[in-house]
């Protein structure tokens, strides 16, 4: 199998699709590191199997920390926190909003998105579709930073101050991406945001309408003027936002969770006018199941998603972790590189 080219992918996002299989980009999810005393192996296994992207890597500034040729790189004012102990979801950086000094100076001294940190050289295989890639973009940015529970009552206690948030970061990520274009010619752009859980999510359309549509439109329409794609990792069960998502242009999202959201339903209500890059279920199938599980299931997904016109890809629904098996991700493998029954009868 050898991998697809960037106008193949290209086609395949667009409902163009010419491909005699779809897109296979289960590789930006095995991260050899994390098999542990398996590193070695899983890093040759990965190496030898066909990827369909290349993926440059955006280096997003950290909370509060600078970098080396940047001391000013960080999101907080350098040097005015202290690192917050707990769970990642329970660290609070940002105490009080109404510590107006404090903020106000946050604001002045946002990170600049020109920084040498953000782009780091990096040889990329032009001949493939070029991904400009940073996870956590604005509720994951938010909450990082916030904390979970203080973020998710800023909303109603503080609409003001995550307007004002949202808009630093998507100003920074938007300069951001024309660096990606023009450094890097990148063919896309992909970013998180987990706004779902497992049974729906976190957010009522109303809140996602005020506080995220407009600045994920923005975003999208900036890319859409640089002429590359938009991607969106969100986990979760997102269902009631997708209308919406495809309203504002967003090209591709990820992963369709399984267990979260009805698949067939799912190809039914929304194929055709998003590209879905669906993820393997990473929480059940991949780790406990036989490699003919998940062929079988591999089978499901593509049959479900499957359309003449493309707009379909597959990967895993999010990383590897050490109970992963080698065995069964060759099985996923070897599924994609079989096609589907659409491509075979054109």
């Amino acid at each position: 199998m050898k991998h697809l080219t960037k106008q193949e992918v290209k086609n395949v996002i667009d409902g163009k699709r010419t491909t005699e299989r779809i897109p296979n980009l289960c590789s930006f999810w095995v991260r050899p590191d994390s098999f542990e005393e398996r590193k070695q192996e899983m890093q040759v296994w990965r190496d030898h199997q066909v990827y369909d992207i290349d993926v440059c890597e955006m280096h997003m500034p950290s909370v509060s920390t600078g970098t080396q040729e940047d001391p000013e790189y960080c999101w907080l004012p350098a040097g005015k926190t202290t690192a917050a102990q707990g769970a990642l979801d329970s660290c609070i950086y940002i105490e009080d909003w109404e510590d107006t000094e404090f903020v106000n100076e946050m604001f002045e001294k946002f990170p600049s998105a020109d920084s040498p940190s953000l782009l780091q050289d990096k040889p990329l295989d032009h001949s493939k579709y070029i991904v400009g890639q940073w996870f956590y973009c604005l509720f994951e940015r938010h909450w990082s930073i916030r904390g979970m529970e203080n973020a998710l009552t800023d909303f109603y206690l503080y609409p003001e101050e995550v307007h004002r948030l949202y808009q630093k970061l998507t100003d920074f990520y938007i300069r951001a991406m024309e660096r990606a274009k023009e450094e890097y010619n990148v063919d896309a752009i992909f970013t998180s945001d987990d706004i779902g859980t497992q049974t729906g999510p976190f957010f009522s359309l109303e809140f996602f309408r005020t506080f995220f549509k407009p600045y994920y439109k923005q975003m999208i329409d900036k890319a859409h003027e640089l002429g590359i794609h938009f991607w969106l990792h969100t986990c979760g069960n997102v269902e009631p936002f997708l209308e919406d998502f495809i309203e504002i242009g967003l090209d591709v999202i990820h992963p369709i969770q399984k267990y979260t959201m009805d698949e067939k339903e799912i190809a039914r209500k929304y194929g055709g006018r998003i590209c879905f890059l669906v993820g393997f279920d990473v929480q059940r199938i991949i780790p406990f199941g036989t490699p003919n599980e998940v062929a079988i299931e591999a089978r499901y997904l593509i049959e479900t998603f499957s359309r003449p016109d493309g707009r379909f890809m597959m990967t895993m629904g999010n990383g590897s972790t050490r109970d992963w098996q080698k065995e069964s991700l060759q099985a996923l493998y070897d599924e994609i590189a079989k096609g589907d029954a659409i491509s075979q009868a054109q």
